[in-house]
């Protein structure tokens, strides 16, 4: 289905919901395509390709709401599915405060090219996605005699979306992304140490093809011999890849549905310093080729660049229009895009050398964060660095504490910003966190 093809069924549809009783409507039309090819012993072991077609529309009825989706895009068809679905809607509970957004807040249509789709999508061959799986296996495939196992994978995904509002909003996006990834276990005394690595681009010609592999097991190996320490305060550098987990606690707690229902430990924080000086992150839908940019978000609202964390003092929350108006505040969106954190000096090695005791995290085993008080215990396993230096690896230890103490205690963010994601994190330095054997 084109483009213009989608906007066609996508106007029916919002008109055949307004004249069968709903007062506002919102259509969205998606289709997408993605491949995955899994090797595993010099043999594809997975090969999957699949195609999606997929209407949603949101139905505003008498001061009711629902939303529902469907892959049934035939008109006849439809039709009883949008006349079913008002009808449905009828007999839920009024909520005055479900509403489109104000037409005036919608994007407009005018933004420039922010390049995170690749016109070549459709050109790349099975034969070619298939050689870059293998080709990533076969770096490492017999080079070392404890390799118990390598598994690799290519994938690859394109998305497009045209969406329309009964008062006022039309637009469409397009975004394609690829991948490499590999899996190593290799043997030991008394375990199996396993480690994975991965690469990512929107674009194919972008697509790191090298090294992938051997990353994976050169990670696997540095795992042999893992154990436990002692407990006690010291010193934890996360990987800038492991970040998201400690920093999605704080993302969630800013969020508009997080506030309202009073399970954050971050309300009535606007404004007040409430982490580190060190962290200054401020969201960017508009970072050619981030992983995170676009135009408008989910409602239609047209997205800004806005400052999250000013040198640790809190500037915004992420407020769709429905928890805008439980709030009684204006709409700043809930889409959250491209994280972008201002960096420090050092590299991850030169953040290392700068710890005198302490633990290098490089995964993450389970846990949790309590969203109300900030409270978290997670699984951790690294390397116990002394005097600037990577001693051991480490296994089977936790670290309690809570969301805005951790936080509070950054000492330096390091300059390796992970590019395969939409938070453009480094790895960051804190003091004074607490470890415990399991």
């Amino acid at each position: 289905m084109t483009k213009e093809e989608k906007y066609i069924l996508a106007e029916w549809a919002m008109n055949h919901a307004l004249k069968a009783g709903a007062q506002q409507v919102s259509v969205s039309i998606s289709n997408s395509k993605n491949s995955s090819i899994e090797v595993r012993e010099e043999k594809i072991d997975k090969l999957e390709q699949a195609t999606q077609n997929n209407l949603t529309i949101r139905l505003f009825v008498d001061k009711k709401y629902s939303a529902h989706s469907t892959n049934r895009l035939k008109k006849d068809e439809l039709a009883g599915f949008i006349e079913e679905a008002i009808a449905g809607t009828k007999y839920l509970a009024e909520d005055e405060l479900r509403t489109l957004p104000e037409p005036e807040r919608y994007y407009k249509g005018d933004g420039k090219d922010l390049q995170i789709l690749d016109a070549a999508f459709n050109s790349i061959s099975p034969e070619k996605k298939i050689e870059l799986a293998f080709a990533a296996e076969k770096e490492v495939l017999g080079t070392d005699e404890r390799i118990i196992s390598v598994s690799t994978s290519y994938y690859d995904g394109l998305n497009e979306r045209v969406m329309l509002a009964s008062n006022g909003f039309k637009g469409d996006t397009s975004s394609s992304y690829y991948g490499i990834d590999a899996s190593v276990s290799v043997k030991s005394k008394d375990a199996r140490p396993s480690a994975g690595w991965s690469e990512s681009a929107i674009f194919f010609d972008k697509l790191p093809r090298n090294g992938i592999g051997k990353i994976a097991l050169d990670k696997a190996l540095k795992k042999i011999g893992q154990k436990k320490i002692a407990s006690g305060k010291m010193s934890m550098i996360v990987e800038n890849r492991q970040m998201g987990r400690i920093f999605g606690p704080l993302i969630s707690a800013l969020r508009g549905s997080a506030i309202q229902q009073k399970n954050s430990f971050l309300i009535d924080k606007l404004d007040k310093k409430v982490i580190s000086e060190k962290l200054s992150v401020t969201d960017n839908p508009f970072v050619i080729g981030g992983r995170g940019s676009r135009h408008f978000d989910g409602e239609g609202l047209a997205t800004t660049k806005r400052t999250v964390f000013e040198k640790g003092v809190l500037k915004t929350y992420y407020i769709d229009t429905y928890y805008a108006k439980k709030l009684n505040t204006k709409p700043t969106s809930g889409s959250i895009t491209n994280l972008v954190f201002e960096t420090g000096n050092n590299d991850l090695q030169g953040l290392i050398q700068t710890v005198e005791k302490g633990i290098l995290v490089t995964g993450f085993n389970g846990g949790n964060s309590n969203g109300t008080t900030g409270d978290f215990s997670f699984g951790i396993e690294g390397f116990l660095i002394e005097n600037g230096e990577i001693k051991h690896p480490v296994s089977e230890m936790n670290i309690t504490g809570n969301m805005l103490e951790l936080w509070s205690n950054v000492s330096e963010l390091g300059n390796d910003i992970n590019t395969n994601s939409s938070w453009l994190i480094p790895s960051v330095l804190f003091e004074g966190v607490d470890f415990s054997g399991t």
